[in-house]
């Protein structure tokens, strides 16, 4: 009778295939995952981040080694977002990169201006939009 009241958790078989920990998508890797890799399709992006808090469906997991040998399709943009513990290492395309978000940027709120307003109501912090992202103003200005 001891045994019928047991759950079936209890009188299951541990198993060491299941790892707790998260290991590297690409095939025949089983290093421990750092990064995380996204594709935005609309944009022809790969973004590849710090690890994602946990596992998505359509993202990819990166050993350190596949996340540094990234590379995208022609045409894609890899964006690769820093976390915090990575030293930055700004560039020339960096600098580039950033003063082209600050036009763009600056672009709708001319047109908006000139317009009197007549455009749609929009959240007060959105400074621009490109597609679906979107550019919002500092919560202190």
């Amino acid at each position: 009778m001891g045994e019928s009241r047991r759950g079936p958790l209890k009188s299951a078989v541990p198993s060491n295939v299941v790892s707790p920990v998260r290991r590297c998508s690409r095939t025949a890797c089983g290093r421990p995952a750092v990064a995380t890799l996204t594709y935005v399709y609309a944009d022809s992006t790969a973004v590849l981040g710090p690890l994602a808090t946990y596992a998505e469906p359509h993202c990819y997991d990166l050993c350190a080694e596949h996340s540094e040998r990234l590379t995208a399709p022609r045409g894609w943009e890899v964006v690769r977002l820093l976390d915090g513990s990575a030293p930055a290492r700004p560039s020339g395309d960096d600098l580039e990169a950033l003063a082209n978000a600050v036009r763009e940027a600056a672009r709708p709120q001319e047109r908006a201006a000139g317009a009197g307003g007549g455009g749609r109501s929009a959240d007060p912090m959105e400074v621009a939009r490109r597609g679906h992202l979107r550019v919002l103003r500092s919560p202190d200005n």
